[in-house]
């Protein structure tokens, strides 16, 4: 028997994991932990017939300040591998929620200090397990905490205040 392979599709999925495997280097600016591939953002990766190369990525929030330093930062990684025309795309629909966030990325997000999102859409007033002892017995203490996508809370067993990751 005989193998047959695509070529043309083989190409296009080998250079796509390449494209892949450079934007899992770049690291949220806000988020020091997670990727923008963990994150969620990235939504697309398109090869066009001009040879230009499309990155589609979806803000966290519409108006999220990191956006510039993300495609900054693609744009860059993209060129020094040697993509000559390289284009990033903001789309905003289907908005990005924290359900995009990978589960490792949220045990990276635990481990940094930061309570992963928990699919409740609003900040709970208490409750949040702490990410540094993980008692349950913490206070919410400000809707808005180091950047508009967390709120602030407090343990009030170990006293320490801590960083949530607010669901949307």
């Amino acid at each position: 028997m005989v193998s047959v392979t695509n070529t043309r599709a083989d190409n296009y999925y080998n250079e796509k994991k390449d494209v892949l495997l450079i934007l899992e280097k770049i690291y949220d600016p806000e988020i020091p932990v997670l990727t923008i591939t963990e994150m969620g953002i990235v939504r697309d990766i398109r090869f066009h017939s001009d040879n230009s190369l499309e990155i589609v990525i979806t803000p966290t929030y519409s108006g999220c300040p990191a956006m510039d330093v993300i495609t900054f930062q693609i744009r860059e990684a993209l060129i020094s591998a040697g993509y000559s025309d390289v284009k990033i795309t903001q789309q905003l629909s289907p908005a990005w929620t924290t359900d995009e966030i990978s589960e490792s990325g949220k045990q990276k997000l635990k481990a940094y200090g930061i309570a992963p999102p928990d699919r409740r859409f609003s900040p709970p007033a208490d409750g949040v397990e702490c990410p540094l002892c993980h008692s349950a017995n913490t206070k919410l203490i400000s809707e808005f905490g180091s950047t508009a996508c967390k709120a602030l809370f407090q343990c009030l067993d170990c006293k320490e205040p801590f960083d949530y990751f607010k669901c949307h």
